[in-house]
């Protein structure tokens, strides 16, 4: 079997590529994978690193906004087809696979044309431009999230729900040998903070208070944050200037970036996290109860779109970045870590909508596909 996997930018698209192409090698050791990617995509660094072969392609995205830079977008899009077409010629794919990102859009588009089997997977709930405009031209859609299906204006039997892929090691971690190798005590709760590999200002801001009044007033509770390499050192300086000795105190964990997050995760009683959707398929693999604060700065807002999905679900509690106020932040994880009944009913809807075979369901999507193309 070859199979052609598109998909990059940012690795949100990237990690859930990685993960499929793992499953399809798992069953299928003898399968040929080849990527499409660009050059200045994040996938020119992970796709190579996990041993996997990359193409790129010439593409970009369009402005909403009415520019000249619409010209040199359509150019990139009439060389990004030519050069798809030529890698599609040259690798005669048995399947062609597009996890989002605009180099998705040409390399399906070509497939499909040449009556390839083709198709998409969405992480979020609101899909993107590029696999709303593919989803009619694509064999199957594969989303992570039910909501998903209603901004699809497709047969139905065309979306099938897989979720999205989580790392083994994720699923697979155990809470004490976590908290053991952290330095965390057995007994009381651990509030992670997840911020992101390139964290968030406002979320270390309000995780700067949250430490001081952990601390302050004696609460029984730890803290691990992830503040992002790039805020690393401004963290620190904030809690020293709240007279804060880390060193002295063992329970709250500062780290500018969690290198194993499946630990982290383990770990924790309480998740505050950004609402991206590998970040989300993460939380509820895990059964873990969060308070969301969706990036503002994402196209379509999607990250909200995201959390209130979980919201809705009693999984997480929302707050927006431009309406929470530190107090605000600390009296919500001081209500929630309180209420021993909400957090369970919490963690058991988390549960509930975590999905931890996503790679196997989109591996067995993949079989099907390919396998029909045979039939006489």
């Amino acid at each position: 079997m070859r199979v052609l996997i598109a998909g990059g930018g940012t690795g949100g698209h990237i990690y859930p590529a990685i993960a499929i192409a793992k499953a399809i090698i798992r069953h299928k050791p003898e399968t040929e994978i080849l990527f499409i990617g660009t050059k200045k995509g994040l996938e020119s660094q992970l796709v190579p690193k996990e041993g996997f072969k990359l193409e790129t392609i010439t593409v970009s995205g369009f402005n909403r906004k009415l520019s000249f830079g619409i010209f040199k977008t359509l150019a990139d899009l009439q060389r990004g087809l030519k050069e798809s077409r030529g890698i599609i010629d040259r690798f005669e794919p048995d399947v062609v696979v597009g996890t989002g990102g605009y180099v998705c859009g040409p390399v399906l588009f070509i497939a499909s044309l040449k009556h390839i089997p083709t198709i998409i997977h969405e992480q979020n709930v609101m899909p993107g431009a590029t696999n709303r405009i593919l989803s009619h031209f694509v064999d199957k859609i594969a989303i992570s999230f039910d909501q998903s299906a209603q901004y699809f204006n497709v047969p139905t039997g065309k979306v099938e729900i897989t979720g999205n892929p989580v790392r083994r090691e994720i699923i697979d971690a155990k809470p004490q040998p976590s908290r053991k190798s952290l330095g965390f005590s057995a007994d009381k709760p651990v509030i992670a903070i997840i911020g992101g590999s390139r964290g968030a200002e406002r979320i270390n801001q309000m995780a700067v208070g949250l430490i001081d009044w952990v601390i302050k007033r004696r609460k029984p509770y730890q803290v691990l944050l992830s503040t992002g390499n790039a805020q690393y050192e401004a963290v620190l300086n904030g809690i020293k200037s709240k007279n804060i000795d880390l060193a002295a105190n063992r329970h709250i964990k500062v780290l500018p970036y969690i290198y194993d997050m499946g630990e982290a995760l383990a770990a924790a009683d309480l998740v505050v996290s950004r609402a991206g959707a590998i970040a989300l398929a993460e939380i509820t693999a895990r059964g873990l109860p969060s308070i969301l604060i969706p990036s503002p700065n994402v196209v379509n807002n999607h990250q909200e779109y995201n959390a209130r999905m979980l919201e809705k679900e009693g999984a997480a509690l929302v707050m927006l970045e431009q309406d929470v106020t530190p107090e605000a932040f600390i009296r919500t994880v001081g209500q929630l870590l309180e209420d021993k009944e909400r957090l369970k009913n919490m963690a058991d809807n988390s549960r509930a909508l975590g999905i931890t075979d996503a790679d196997e369901r989109i591996y067995d999507m993949v079989n099907r596909l390919v396998s029909s193309k045979h039939l006489p």
